[in-house]
């Protein structure tokens, strides 16, 4: 894939930097956006702000623009399953699995036995099952499930060499006052705005109330429910959404780790906190095939980068344990299968209370 960093402006390196997570949910959310930057020393109005950041939606710089919403608070459940597709037979294997549409992402790595490695999306976590002997069956080949035992961090963030770089701009605080309401199902008028806004939010100086009017709904509802369910975890953040790659992070590094079961309660927070560990979880082994319980995401812009950063962790994980040379290991993704993103369709709906009341329509103000 073409990286584009080189051709980014100074705005648009500030756009990228600051706004990955915390952007205003009020009634013009640019116009705060722009005068924060302002006030850091990045001179724009509403209006161009508006302008770069709907340009760098449309030239792939970014994924999206809005909230990042967290699948697994939604419904539903997903997991992670590695699998060995026969070199020879590896683009048919390929095809097999990517035809389930259960398969949201699925990517070749390094490795000499698991090389191919792909998540499983259901609405029913007891479907997992029935999809991988689907795959097996098809394929020919056993898969390894292995579900997220204890995640550790998601926080996916990619910075660009200027201004506020990974500085941020948190203006979450902005917008209406929300309560928890402890409900862990949606109601039918929330899984709506979930699927509304989970491809992302118009770039447009009124998003929220352009949402609204889409949904025939209130805005204030809108950005109420947008507000909470950030507080609540249903959302991680709303924001800008890099496309990684065309920022230059290529090297997409999974570094596995067979930790010491009695330290992994330790271990988890210290490398969930080095700041370029972008996913943290535990998760099982399989005995005989796969004798790591401990992955860490890192993201490079250069083999170099990527190899400090893997070293990193390494030196991390020896402060805690005697790591070994059979300890660990790192894949390389070489090649994306397929990457769908996670349906959250089915999850929402097998998680939404019909007998939940109605919001109101939206009116003309």
């Amino acid at each position: 894939m073409k990286t584009v960093d080189a051709e980014l402006t100074r705005l648009d390196r500030a756009v990228v930097n600051a706004f990955q997570g915390g952007f205003p949910v009020v009634e013009r959310p640019f116009e705060a956006a722009a005068a924060a930057l302002c006030e850091r020393g990045v001179d724009v109005d509403a209006e161009t702000l508006v302008e770069r950041v709907r340009h760098l939606d449309e030239t792939g710089v970014l994924s999206r623009f809005g909230p990042l919403v967290n699948a697994e608070e939604i419904g539903g459940t997903a997991t992670l399953v590695a699998m060995h597709a026969p070199p020879e037979r590896f683009d048919e294997v390929a095809d097999q699995v990517n035809s389930h549409r259960e398969v949201a992402h699925n990517y070749e790595r390094e490795h000499p036995h698991l090389n191919m490695w792909f998540v499983v999306s259901v609405a029913d976590a007891s479907r997992v099952d029935e999809v991988l002997a689907a795959i097996e069956e098809e394929t020919g080949q056993p898969t390894y499930n292995l579900p997220k035992e204890r995640e550790f961090r998601v926080e996916a963030k990619f910075f660009v060499d200027g201004p506020l770089f990974e500085e941020g701009v948190d203006l979450s605080d902005l917008g209406p006052a929300v309560e928890l309401d402890g409900r862990t199902t949606l109601t039918p008028d929330e899984r709506d705005l979930v699927l509304e806004v989970q491809g992302g939010l118009p770039v447009t100086a009124t998003p929220y109330r352009d949402v609204a009017e889409a949904l025939g709904v209130d805005v204030e509802w809108v950005r109420e429910t947008l507000k909470r369910f950030v507080s609540e975890g249903k959302i991680r953040r709303v924001g800008v959404v890099p496309n990684h790659y065309a920022l230059g992070y290529t090297e997409n590094g999974m570094t596995v780790w067979n930790v010491p079961d009695e330290l992994v309660e330790t271990v988890g927070p210290a490398v969930a906190a080095l700041e370029f560990v972008t996913h943290c979880y535990q998760r099982p082994r399989h005995e005989g095939v796969w004798p790591y319980n401990f992955f860490a995401m890192t993201h490079g812009r250069s083999e170099e980068e990527s190899a400090k950063r893997v070293e990193q962790v390494r030196e991390t994980m020896a402060e805690y344990w005697d790591v070994g040379d059979d300890d660990w290991d790192t894949l390389f993704s070489t090649r994306i299968l397929k990457k769908t993103g996670i349906r959250l369709d089915e999850r929402a709906d097998a998680n939404t209370s019909e007998e939940a009341e109605p919001t109101t329509e939206a009116d003309d103000a």
